[in-house]
This record gives C-alpha cells, sequence and structure tokens, in this order.
C-alpha cells in the first residue's frame, strides 16, 4: 500500500513538473508577445518567469503587463487634445497660434553659442505641447518648510479657485494642516479640487478628506490600484492658484517633505513657485488630468486662466508634460537633447538614478568628451533595489571621468539637470525609467542664465555636505555588493 502510494506521488509529482513547465513556456510567450517593442524589459521579464515559475508570471500580470494602457490613456490622450485646441482657440491665449511660427524658425532666442536653445524650444512646443512664454517670476525653495508655509498662504489669500494635484498625501500632521486650509477656503465659496493618485494615497484614509468634501469641496482619485494595477501613477504635484500663482516640482504633501521623519532626516528637494503665463500652462495640465478622473467634469472657461501682463523680459520657461497618454516621451527626449547638446558642464541631482540606454550613452558619451559631469544621488538607501541599480550605472560613469557624489545630509529628493549654466529642468520627473516610460509627469524647462545659475550654486553647497565616489574605492567594494548591483541592474529595467 505504501508502495503504491509512493508510484502514485511520484507520477503525481512528474507529472506537476511537466505541468509547470507547459505554463512556464505558455506565460514567456505571452510576456514575449507583449514586450515585443522593448527586448531589454522582455528579457528582464522572462528571467524574473524563469527564476520564479508561476508566481513570477503573477508579478508580471500585476506590474508589467500594459495592454490596458493603450485602451484607457488613448481615450485620455484624445480628450487632452480637445481641451488642448479648446485652450488654444479661447481669447488671450492666441499666442499659441502667433509663436509656432516664430519657433518653427528658431530664432526665438538670441544667445551666441547656445543656438541648441532654440532646438529645444521647438522640440518642446511641437513633441509636448509646451507653450515658451517669456513673462514669468520664478522663485526657487531647497527645502519644504519655507515651501509649504508660502503655498499655505497664497491658498489663504485665494479669491476664486484652489486646485491641487500630488502623488501623495499623508495622514498626518501636514497633510492635516493643508486639508484644513483647504477646508476654510471651500467653507468661504472658494472652488478647491484636489487630485490625489490612487496608488501614492494607497494607504491614506479618506476620513482625512471628508471635512473638505462636506464643506462643498471636490476631490477625486487618479487611477485607483484596482483599476489598473500598479503602473501607470500621477506623479506630478502642481498647485495652482487662482490662475496667478503656481507651484511645481518634488514635494509632496507629508511630514517627511518637511524634514520631520527621522528616517530621513533633512529632507533636500527642489520647488518652483511660477507667475506669469507658465501658469496657465499648470492650470491646463490640471485640467485635462482631473477630467479623465472624475465624474465632475469641469468646463473649459477663460476665468481659469486670466490674462497676465506680456512684458517679455521674465524667465523664459516652458511646462512639459509626459505620461502613457503622450505620443513621445516628451521629458525623455528633452533630457537627451539637453545632454547631447551640453559643451561645458551636466548636473542632475535626481534620487534615483536608473537611465534607460538613451541616456546613460548621451551621459558616457560627455564624460568622454571631456565635459564636467556631476551626478548627485542619496546616501541613505529608501528603496534599496534602485539604490544598487543606481551605484552600478554611477560607478561605470565615475570610471569614465564623471563626479558622482551620494548626499550625506538628509534625503536628497530634488529632480533636477542644469546644463552649461543656461538651461535648467525642474519637475517631478526622476532620472530613471519609471518616471521617463510609465509615470505621469511634469517638469519646468528653463531657459534662464540666472536662474540656472542659482540652482547650480545650491548644487554646490550640496557637494559639501556629500562624499565623492571615488574610481579607486568603488573598484574596491565587496563581492556581496557587486552582486546585489548586477542583479538590480539586471531588474533595473523593471523597477
Amino acid at each position: 500500500m505504501v508502495q503504491d502510494f509512493s508510484v502514485i506521488l511520484k507520477e503525481l509529482l512528474k507529472h506537476l513538473s511537466s505541468i509547470s513547465l507547459v505554463l512556464n513556456i505558455i506565460f514567456g510567450l505571452v510576456v514575449v508577445f507583449y514586450e515585443r517593442r522593448n527586448p531589454v524589459v522582455t528579457w528582464a521579464w522572462l528571467m524574473v518567469i524563469t527564476l520564479v515559475p508561476f508566481f513570477g508570471f503573477i508579478i508580471y500580470m500585476l506590474i508589467g503587463l500594459d495592454s490596458r494602457k493603450y485602451r484607457v490613456f488613448a481615450s485620455k490622450s484624445r480628450k487632452d487634445e480637445a481641451i488642448y485646441e479648446e485652450f488654444i482657440r479661447a481669447d488671450g491665449n492666441k499666442f499659441l497660434q502667433e509663436q509656432a511660427d516664430v519657433i518653427s524658425r528658431k530664432n526665438i532666442l538670441n544667445i551666441p553659442g547656445s543656438e541648441y536653445l532654440n532646438d529645444m524650444i521647438y522640440l518642446n512646443f511641437f513633441s509636448g505641447n509646451g507653450a515658451y512664454t517669456d513673462n514669468n517670476n520664478v522663485k526657487l525653495f531647497y527645502e519644504g518648510v519655507s515651501k509649504f508655509e508660502e503655498m499655505l498662504k497664497d491658498i489663504r489669500q485665494a479669491k476664486r479657485f484652489v486646485h491641487l494635484e500630488y502623488y501623495i498625501i499623508r495622514n498626518d500632521d501636514t497633510g492635516k494642516r493643508v486639508i484644513e486650509t483647504l477646508t476654510e477656503k471651500a467653507e468661504q465659496g472658494i472652488d478647491v479640487r484636489l487630485l490625489a493618485d490612487g496608488m501614492g494615497c494607497i494607504f491614506t484614509p479618506k476620513r482625512l478628506f471628508k471635512p473638505l468634501i462636506k464643506a462643498g469641496g471636490h476631490v477625486s482619485y487618479f487611477l485607483s490600484p484596482h483599476f489598473v494595477r500598479i503602473n501607470f501613477r500621477n506623479h506630478r504635484k502642481i498647485c495652482v492658484v487662482d490662475g496667478a500663482i503656481g507651484y511645481i516640482g518634488g514635494l509632496n504633501i507629508g511630514n517627511e517633505y518637511l524634514g520631520l521623519v527621522k528616517r530621513f532626516g533633512f529632507w533636500r528637494d527642489t520647488h518652483l513657485k511660477l507667475k506669469g503665463d507658465a501658469v496657465k500652462q499648470l492650470e491646463l495640465r490640471f485640467l485635462m488630468d482631473w477630467n479623465f478622473c472624475s465624474p465632475d467634469y469641469i468646463k473649459f472657461s477663460d476665468g481659469f486662466f486670466p490674462k497676465v501682463k506680456n512684458s517679455g523680459n521674465g524667465v523664459r520657461l516652458q511646462i512639459v508634460s509626459s505620461g502613457p497618454d503622450t505620443a513621445q516621451y516628451n521629458i525623455l527626449n528633452a533630457y537627451i537633447k539637453m545632454i547631447s547638446e551640453a559643451n561645458n558642464t551636466i548636473y542632475i541631482q535626481s534620487p534615483y538614478f536608473v537611465p534607460d540606454s538613451s541616456i546613460f550613452d548621451a551621459l558616457r558619451i560627455a564624460a568622454l568628451s571631456g565635459i564636467d559631469v556631476r551626478i548627485m544621488i542619496p546616501s541613505k538607501r529608501d528603496h534599496p533595489f534602485v539604490y544598487w541599480a543606481s551605484l552600478s550605472y554611477i560607478g561605470e560613469l565615475v570610471e569614465l571621468g564623471a563626479k558622482c557624489y551620494k548626499y550625506e545630509k538628509g534625503f536628497v529628493h530634488s529632480k533636477i539637470i542644469m546644463i552649461d549654466s543656461l538651461l535648467s529642468s525642474v519637475g517631478t520627473a526622476n532620472m530613471d525609467i519609471r518616471s521617463f516610460k510609465l509615470n505621469f509627469e511634469c517638469n519646468a524647462f528653463l531657459y534662464d542664465q540666472a536662474v540656472t545659475m542659482k540652482l547650480e550654486e545650491q548644487f554646490m553647497h550640496d557637494i559639501e555636505d556629500s562624499t565623492r565616489i571615488e574610481y579607486e574605492s568603488y573598484i574596491r567594494r565587496g563581492s556581496l555588493t557587486k552582486m546585489r548591483e548586477s542583479l538590480s541592474r539586471l531588474l533595473s529595467p523593471l523597477l
């Protein structure tokens, strides 16, 4: 009897093994079919499915498969385009039609030795719908305390509307303070709308927003996790007050962004306060995203876009958005253009440095060409796999002559890139594949020497609080570290 049971068990295990092998082959074919546009990602997923049979495919279904993207976001793209066309036709926005002809001649800027800036404006305008404006006032913030104090002050002074769009809103003192301020404005009859990301706020209880909703405010979620899975997150951080003041940058809403969480310590970030025509672009972005997510559709109105006196002597910039709903990888393309056209310096600050092959090759060529390439990442391991993958890329660039640093004072969360002391980008996009190709992002591209030099000056101050990664010490790292880097880099297309 025991012998018969043993035989049956062996036969069963044999068949289960065969079934498992067949299923894994089928799962592999599914991955090859859906990821055929990107061989690197395909091989990475095949490795996961091979190493973790069955469960690897479940992971792929949760965070990899993007077939729904084309159905869901194709609709969003059409709606966005309709809103954009309506914006162009509206009174006071005819400058978009007029400047298209000027930009197409690539002579909008006249700065000797930097003709490539005209190419950048052309790229961002015709590819990313980034209107070029030259009458903006820009204020820089390098940490969260002063940014939140000023933003809340502006919200309290709102006369017509307050629109916010954030990836993370914590249920802590900072989050409650923001909601309380918004609630007060809603009680005054001000139009208050808050768009939160479904995944970024997955642990934020909905009761946090109840006072705001009860007061007449509006709250909506961008793609709840059960709707599209983990990917395709709205990573934007936007605040618009009365169409006259706008905020954009890396700071979410929560205690850690004010440096109040011990795990991170001082939170080093970069955020912008804008006044001028560029604010219209932030409001336009908000309307597009809100109308995609909320049944409370906002009808287009010139009231959201008050006229701004165009003096033409302010900061020149473009607001550029990118995401799964755009035909091109707008921010990625702009970064590649910036890096490949740099003549003297390239300074990058990013909490996650996992570039795709195009960005990495451009940086390698720049370093080999003798350009001063400097990259700063955190020393703290916010996401271990991403940290080890970052070090693998950093190590290769250090070998080629780039200067790379680990920020030690706290946690650096800035997403900025500066070129030749002339051109800079500040926004929400990290220097990683997820920001380039999966997340919804928004950046300001600033064609201003004074602003860029201020950002570079702060970058140099941050170097004083950083440790330089020397090649001699890097190559002496332990075998375990090398293994971590190799595995993380292999999986980096999936991170």
